[in-house]
């Protein structure tokens, strides 16, 4: 079964997972499989005035909707192509007296639309709105209690001229929103802004260890020419070489937790019992849980005792984040590292989440040389445990590039950035904003690193003149969030 513009795959059936999505021609690394443009998408409450409602691009002034003065838009191109979705919305919300929250939106604007289409197959879409899973029959009091709330705020905002459904099928969209919301980001990948329903990406089953990724693409509005002027949408891409035939995965999580946290944090959100090879057979288990080898080799309960003071401080470094105590954090992460050293392996997780933080932190307070050093260990560590084209990984070896830069170790910067970008080339395509950045960075780093090669001594003069004549680039805030998950699960 395909349908406009999903030639290259078929949905079929599988025994105990449900429906899936199959290859139909030979694929190789970073080759699109398809792009799809959202059914419905909204903007993150917190984030309304800021993000524009439209392409989900953070921009420093947006125009506002001058009828209901909610919706915010980078400019009239951005605010023309919402005019559909946003018609009915901003009457009711003018009603309403108030936008409603970001749940209640999504499920009116999937209603209008509904409403506008009917709920048969859309263009372009291998299901419709009525065949995606909703899960409801799963869920636990809590849940239940959220989706009553739920329903009683969408029908206080539902217009009463508008089409009338059924407390069951209103039901049905909220389960749907909750099991198969796809998180937006902005333009730069690091932040979720947002949540959208993509009906054929949610037809792909979940592997730990996927041979596709999802990068969503905020679509370039400003092209004045048409054959540039592409809209938001996701972009399903291959990770490895795919033959016909082959199954279409995903990851639902990150990769970086041992295979039994993975199938807890499965069930709990996606409500499946993941049957993936690297679950059933642990596959690296043993390297997230390393402890130190060789002669002094460490107790069972020191080891114990090692992991419950790195979780402990764990939870105090979020304390802290929060309250942006950010020397604290870094007295923490020393004082966790301390105990650690001896004990864990180069790649247990909880060495490496410390190790990640801890170069954060440094780089946001200036003090790289330090942050250098935390970041080239998790790189190593994480190198032995990710997919090799994996985005996070990317993320992450660009981070400690940058690092390095900013430390004046331009060799290893060079190196790190190099790895990044091949890495990022494939996961996010060479016409992403974050890939177009680092291309800039290569670029620049390789002339600076030619620059010492030749004359170390001159090499930095020159960039210690350069940096006393611009202020230094400062690092973003360190986020309190881990990079945007997969799919968006309402809190």
């Amino acid at each position: 079964m395909t349908k406009g513009g999903m030639e290259s795959v078929e949905v079929f059936t599988t025994e105990g997972k449900g429906r899936g999505l199959k290859a139909q021609k030979e694929f190789l690394p970073g080759d699109v499989i398809f792009a799809e443009p959202a059914y419905a998408a909204v903007v993150f409450d917190s984030l309304t005035h800021v993000i524009c409602h439209t392409c989900f691009k953070r921009q420093e002034k947006l125009h506002r909707c001058g009828q209901c003065k909610f919706a915010y838009y980078c400019d009239r191109t951005c605010q023309r192509a919402a005019w559909l979705n946003h018609k009915n919305e901003c009457s009711a919300i003018k009603r309403h007296g108030k936008a409603p929250s970001e749940n209640i939106r999504l499920a009116a604007r999937i209603m209008w639309k509904i409403e506008r289409e009917g709920s048969g197959l859309s263009e372009g879409c291998l299901v419709s709105i009525d065949e995606l899973q909703n899960h409801v029959d799963s869920f636990g009091e809590e849940e239940k209690k959220d989706l009553r709330t739920d329903v009683e705020s969408f029908l206080e905002f539902w217009p009463p001229h508008c089409q009338q459904f059924g407390m069951q099928f209103i039901s049905h969209i909220f389960g749907v929103i909750s099991c198969n919301g796809f998180t937006l980001s902005d333009q730069r990948g690091l932040q979720a802004v947002g949540v959208g329903i993509f009906p054929n990406l949610c037809q792909a089953n979940h592997d730990c260890w996927p041979n596709c990724t999802v990068v969503f693409n905020n679509g370039n509005h400003e092209a004045v020419r048409s054959m540039f002027h592409t809209q938001m949408r996701i972009e399903l891409r291959a990770l490895s070489k795919i033959s016909p035939g082959d199954e279409l995965t995903v990851s639902y999580v990150d990769f970086l937790n041992v295979s039994e946290e993975r199938r807890k944090q499965l069930k709990k959100q996606y409500y499946f019992d993941c049957t993936c090879e690297h679950c059933k057979k642990q596959i690296k288990d043993d390297l997230m849980l390393a402890v130190k080898a060789g002669e002094g080799k460490p107790s069972a309960d020191t080891v114990k005792e090692v992991i419950q003071f790195s979780k402990d401080t764990l939870e105090k470094i979020n304390k802290a984040r929060m309250e942006g105590l950010y020397h604290e954090v870094v007295k923490l992460c020393r004082d966790c590292l301390k105990k650690q050293e001896p004990v864990l392996g180069d790649t247990n997780i909880y060495l490496l989440r410390i190790l990640s933080i801890a170069s954060e932190v440094l780089s946001y307070l200036q003090m790289f040389e330090e942050a250098a050093d935390y970041a080239k260990r998790m790189v190593d560590g994480y190198l032995k445990i990710y997919h090799p084209n994996n985005a996070q990984l990317g993320m992450a070896v660009m981070r400690a590039g940058v690092t390095h830069w900013h430390a004046g170790l331009i060799e290893v910067g060079h190196g790190l950035i190099c790895k990044a970008y091949a890495i990022l080339l494939i996961t996010h395509g060479p016409s992403h904003p974050i890939t177009k950045d680092l291309e800039v960075m290569r670029v620049q780093t390789e002339m600076e690193l030619r620059m010492f090669q030749q004359n170390e001594f001159m090499y930095y003069k020159m960039r210690e003149a350069a940096l006393k004549n611009q202020k230094i680039q400062v690092m973003p805030e360190p986020s309190n969030e881990n990079a945007p998950s997969l799919f968006h699960k309402k809190e």
